[in-house]
């Protein structure tokens, strides 16, 4: 990723959690964010023993503080995890943390003993975390309709698909879409700013719903408004709030996420352990968008798909590019990513405002993992002037106008795609079984495409239309 886009992605996530001090990792690079000062373990007798062994090791280091070693978080909860504090988050260089280093290393030799990880850093789990691409909505063309299109298919109470969207929550009158006529759930905190401006994000769960709705109509959507932070939360946090999700309307039949982060390992996250162990009990199957970052190290909790034991109940999803033969320039990618769906350049429904809501674009574009790709993919097309990221630029931002309808690219978009086509099969087939519907639809209705030269399995609606890809210029 570029200095300059992470740098403006960090910033903003820093405004959306203001008493939560941030840095980069691991060790100051720029895969992912977490918690600064604070490491996560297991809460019961592992938690002590992390605690005591963290307190030794900086009681021997001169320039480490002991001090700060103490547990910041509950002894229990059901996400079975808890927060030590083990240095100032305040000290040191923004973005920078040596004393979660030293904590995590200093236990390493227990875990190599015990075979299992017992400390982690608190990451931030988020819809956009070192994200690419840099594109935000934009309204889409007046009267161009959805897209995917409304499948004809009636809405039947006694047999609708339930499908949980867990992400920001939904606009104040989305009811006045009629595609999400069976969608309810968190209403979305504070749409717009002072001067009447839409935040950040604010829509992403209701675009999200009606992606689902119109694959699948005969579904009943509940989203929950978990991301509510600009789409961001603490991985401590955030097993909690997946059992409150279920909790409040039971297992659905699909859980849809469009959130996660990388953490540099390849065992998972210790914040929803408890959560995915459960999961993996149940009948819910989980789709899970594979992350933007152009990359192939795991995104989870989408790589759960790929870790033995929950190869049926998580799904993990990558975006096509808008034509729908090859992987979108974003899109992570790896033998962890078990389907591809367009995720490029969709259109649905953003808001149901009565009157017009006016959106300031937040990022700059940038190139950053693109190099080498010959067509304008959604990070670098259109660029916006004076963009608020943009220290010491004094035009005017590039603001547009939001009546409805809005295009929007990522894998947060191909996930629900994929989610609808699991229920609109469930549907076609009186499939009761998610999970069964899922390998029937891999297996009968997956078609090919080709990511990173590699020929993956891809998933594309009947009533999806590919949009033309736009050729670079020479010398782009």
């Amino acid at each position: 990723m570029a200095p300059q886009r992470f740098q403006e992605q960090f910033e903003q996530i820093q405004r959306s959690m203001p008493g939560v001090p941030l840095a980069t990792g691991p060790d100051d690079s720029a895969e992912f964010l977490y918690e600064k000062g604070v490491v996560l373990v297991r809460d019961g007798e592992e938690a002590q023993l992390v605690e005591d062994t963290v307190r030794a090791h900086f009681t021997a280091a001169p320039d480490l503080d002991q001090e700060q070693v103490r547990r910041a978080g509950p002894v229990a909860n059901r996400s079975g995890v808890t927060r030590i504090r083990v240095g100032d988050p305040g000290a040191g260089h923004p973005g920078a943390d040596r004393a979660v280093a030293q904590a995590l290393r200093s236990v390493r030799e227990r875990e190599a003993r015990a075979g299992h990880r017992m400390v982690a850093r608190n990451h931030v789990v988020h819809i956009a975390v070192n994200a690419c691409p840099g594109d935000e909505p934009v309204p889409a063309p007046l009267g161009e309709p959805p897209n995917p299109a409304p499948a004809d298919v009636p809405h039947d109470p006694g047999t609708a698909v339930g499908v949980l969207v867990v992400d920001t929550g939904l606009t104040h009158d989305y009811r006045s879409c009629a595609l999400l006529a069976h969608t309810d759930g968190d209403a979305q905190l504070q749409e717009c700013d002072e001067q009447g401006v839409l935040q950040q994000y604010v829509g992403h769960g209701t675009f999200i719903a009606g992606l689902v709705a119109a694959v699948a109509p005969n579904t009943d959507i509940t989203v929950r408004g978990t991301l509510n932070d600009a789409g961001a939360i603490l991985e401590a946090e955030f097993g909690e709030k997946l059992f409150e999700a279920v909790d409040a309307g039971g297992w659905p039949d699909v859980l849809s996420l469009s959130a996660g982060t990388s953490n540099g390992r390849t065992d998972g996250l210790l914040g929803v352990e408890n959560f995915m162990r459960e999961l993996r009990a149940q009948r819910t199957l989980l789709v899970a968008a594979a992350g933007n970052n152009a990359g192939a190290s795991p995104f989870w909790p989408a790589a759960y798909a790929g870790l033995p034991g929950w190869e049926d109940s998580v799904l993990s999803v990558g975006a096509l590019r808008s034509d729908g033969e090859y992987g979108a320039c974003f899109t992570n990618h790896g033998p962890w990513v078990k389907v591809y769906a367009p995720g490029e350049r969709l259109t649905s429904t953003l808001t149901g405002f009565d009157t017009p809501v006016p959106y300031v674009y937040q990022h700059s574009t940038y190139d950053a993992c693109r190099y080498g790709f010959t067509y304008d993919c959604t990070c670098r097309h259109p660029s916006h002037s004076g963009v608020l990221s943009d220290e010491g630029n004094t035009a005017k931002p590039d603001q547009v106008m939001f009546e409805g309808y809005a295009q929007w690219s990522g894998t947060s978009f191909a996930t629900p795609v994929t989610a609808g086509m699991i229920a609109a099969r469930m549907t076609a087939h009186k499939e009761t079984d998610p999970r069964a519907a899922r390998r029937q639809l891999l297996r009968a209705g997956a078609g090919v495409a080709e990511v990173r030269g590699a020929y993956v399995p891809a998933l594309r609606p009947p009533t999806w239309r590919p949009v033309p890809v736009v050729r670079q210029a020479p010398g782009l």
